[in-house]
């Protein structure tokens, strides 16, 4: 299946038109075996022709959102994530920079998808958090730059597993396991994603709730300074952090992490026998 979302090889894009006040969100969804993405109006989709990181234009009639299944938005080369960013999980100086970790594209799962764990791994915890998404190419950006190439944020889930991070050489196989990264199907454009309520429920239970405000390092900052040391990419994905507690999760959770304005990511945890 060709699975053609962006253009990695123009280096000046414009963002989806908007007008300031308005939030949009989009998505990539598939019909009829066929990859396309559009608006979300409602509970219809307006499909879309042109490039999601470029200009996008109405294309044919809306769809019922009922009548398509809803893929992962983005198809990243890198998916970058910040660590002990909230104070209320584990807080790092604000004047320095900002702790950072990567996780696989191989990591990602969508919402609604059952995240099978590994066999041995026994006490993988939720991590709620917003998630940045890179809409151009970008490299050594000031701060004041940084925020012309985050294209929207949607939302996500840093499972991690805690024995595994606290005994291995690096955080690979804690952070980037295959379903380690649920990632929502939604887009949000046009959004204040410095002000924003997080809130992860287990088994519909609130486990996680705060605003993004409180995040120790911005957006911008976070943006500027993987701009230094690596190219970002259109689709690109930077996991912002989690606040508040985590706890351990067992075989028939249901997690579930919900951004205001945003969306909302929702899995069922499998434990391997």
């Amino acid at each position: 299946m060709k699975q053609v979302f962006f253009i990695l090889s123009v280096l000046s894009l414009s963002f989806p038109t908007f007008t300031l006040a308005e939030v949009s969100h989009f998505v990539r969804y598939e019909v009829n075996n066929q990859l396309h993405y559009g608006k979300v109006m409602g509970n219809q989709i307006q499909p879309l022709s042109g490039e999601l990181f470029g200009e996008l234009k109405p294309n044919g009639a809306p769809i019922p959102l009922s009548s398509v299944t809803l893929r992962l938005p983005t198809d990243p080369q890198k998916v970058f994530a910040v660590g002990m960013n909230f104070s209320s999980h584990l807080a790092s100086p604000p004047n320095s920079a900002p702790p950072l970790f990567l996780k696989l594209p191989s990591s990602l799962i969508g919402s609604g998808e059952v995240i099978h764990l590994p066999s041995d791994a026994s006490n993988v915890h939720f991590e709620g958090e917003l998630v940045l998404v890179i809409g151009k190419q970008a490299k050594n950006l000031t701060e004041a730059q940084a925020e012309e190439v985050i294209l929207g944020v949607t939302v996500g889930n840093d499972l991690t597993e805690r024995t595994w991070q606290g005994r291995d050489l690096q955080w690979m196989r804690a952070k980037a396991s295959d379903g380690f990264g649920p990632l929502g199907s939604v887009i949000a454009v046009g959004v204040d994603y410095n002000n924003l309520l997080l809130t992860t429920k287990l088994n519909g239970d609130i486990v996680q709730q705060e605003n993004t405000r409180n995040m120790i390092h911005k957006p911008a900052k976070v943006v500027s300074y993987l701009s230094r040391y690596f190219t970002l990419m259109p689709g690109d994905l930077i996991y912002m952090g989690t606040p508040g507690r985590t706890k351990a999760l067992n075989d028939g959770d249901i997690v579930s992490v919900e951004i205001e304005q945003v969306g909302k990511v929702e899995n069922t945890i499998r434990q391997t026998h």
